[in-house]
């Protein structure tokens, strides 16, 4: 992912510190990568509880 730079203008809401955090094009493809959505696809409140599957993804959004 070399075309991945990071984005100072955007806050990363994700609350787990990784090597990927404010690198949406990494972030979003290890998330998938491993059939999981990033942190910014959630609410704050249920972002904190690092479940970042298809089931939270729909009870979020419901």
């Amino acid at each position: 992912m070399s075309n991945c730079k990071e984005n100072k203008s955007m806050k990363c809401p994700c609350t787990y510190s990784c090597s990927r955090r404010g690198k949406c094009c990494e972030c979003v493809a290890y998330h998938t990568g491993s059939g999981e959505f990033p942190a910014c696809f959630f609410s704050e409140a249920v972002e904190r509880q690092y479940d970042r599957s298809f089931a939270a993804l729909v009870k979020d959004r419901k």
